[in-house]
């Protein structure tokens, strides 16, 4: 090896053992320390080549620039960062609000950011958060067993706790809180197959945005197989989508016709209602609809939304409780399971003596 390549691999592994520094990051792409700040304070006086050089520095040394004072002394800003999906969704703007105030209660503030299910923004949405100094994370993402983000996390020992994700496999040991969303989905999914249903249809977001969808999706599959009835590809819809007749009036107009769907959420189950209206059937005597997530909305409808209950209070401050402990400098390895109950609104009932009948075309 080179010597001057030697010295700066020395210099690279010296760094591994300190919090690397923006002079750190200066020596190893080769540029000066005002270069570093212009780069990554997103300045576009450099760019090309130079600017990529000192992007892969600083994400080896795992350096960011400190937003909130470079003369701040203490090692805790008291203040906790939340990622969500959305907050157009009830059940995530429940749960932020209850994060809210059970971290006020602790002295702690918060600082917020969404990601539309993008995990490409959840990589954005943390850097900002870091760079604020939080003391830990409460987050949902999109698969909490292959994440980027978690990764990172996971390599700078930054407290962090996941809500409504299920880690699996090689990624148990990672904090979470939620329910079991494959047991719950078995469950609601078997309450509508003891109504007589024997032509189902899951409707889901884009599994690729959601592993709670993905659970779900595996806990009907497993309801369909226990009642020996045959499995059907779940419907996938775009979670900001907001009109989604089209692709209901395509399943309502083959054979054999679903007499129930089940959704992988209520807000998702309030538009397959609407839409299914607008198509000329009627809930529940035409058609049954079930969801998942106990909204409080869904209670009001009528009629009321069958559902599966999570407890979105509990699951929030106990989030909360269990990252303060961590950040504190307590060991947790796992997942947090809370109960959650089934809702018998009046959107399950039985089938009709005949299959539904499918809009006629032209009328969509």
């Amino acid at each position: 090896m080179h010597n001057e390549n030697v010295y700066i691999f020395l210099g690279f592994m010296s760094t591994m053992n300190r919090r690397a520094t923006i002079r750190d990051v200066a020596e190893l792409a080769a540029v000066s320390v005002a270069t570093v700040s212009r780069v990554l304070n997103g300045s576009e006086l450099v760019t090309g080549i130079t600017a990529d050089s000192v992007r892969l520095a600083a994400e080896r040394l795992g350096f960011r620039l400190n937003s909130i004072g470079r003369n701040l002394r203490s090692t805790k800003t008291q203040t906790i960062g939340v990622i969500l999906p959305t907050l157009t969704h009830p059940v995530f703007a429940d749960c932020l609000q209850a994060i809210e105030i059970k971290a006020a209660d602790s002295g702690y503030g918060l600082v917020i950011a969404t990601t539309s299910y993008d995990p490409a923004n959840e990589e954005r949405a943390s850097e900002l958060l870091l760079r604020n100094r939080v003391d830990g994370l409460i987050l949902t993402v999109a698969n909490a067993n292959k994440s980027r983000l978690l990764e990172k996390l996971d390599r700078e020992a930054k407290p962090y706790v996941l809500v409504y994700n299920q880690p699996t496999g090689a990624a148990k040991h990672r904090a979470s809180v939620g329910v079991d969303n494959r047991l719950a989905a078995k469950q609601v999914t078997e309450h509508i197959i003891a109504n007589g249903h024997r032509h189902l249809c899951m409707v889901s977001g884009p599994f690729a945005q959601s592993d709670r969808a993905r659970a779900r999706a595996r806990g009907f599959a497993d309801a369909l197989e226990h009642a020996n009835l045959p499995a059907t590809a779940p419907l996938q819809v775009d979670f900001m989508r907001t009109d989604i007749r089209a692709q209901l009036f395509e399943v309502t107009s083959t054979r054999p016709t679903p007499t129930a769907f089940f959704c992988s959420s209520d807000q998702l189950a309030i538009r397959v209602m609407h839409s299914l209206r607008s198509l000329g059937l009627r809930i529940p005597e035409d058609v049954s609809v079930a969801g998942f997530d106990g909204i409080t909305l869904g209670d009001w409808l009528t009629p009321a939304l069958t559902t599966v209950v999570q407890p979105t209070n509990e699951i929030a401050e106990s989030a909360f409780t269990l990252l303060k402990s961590i950040i504190d400098g307590e060991r947790y390895l796992g997942s947090a399971r809370l109960h959650h109950t089934l809702r018998t609104g009046g959107t399950v009932a039985k089938p009709p003596d005949h299959p539904a009948q499918s809009p006629k075309k032209g009328t969509l």
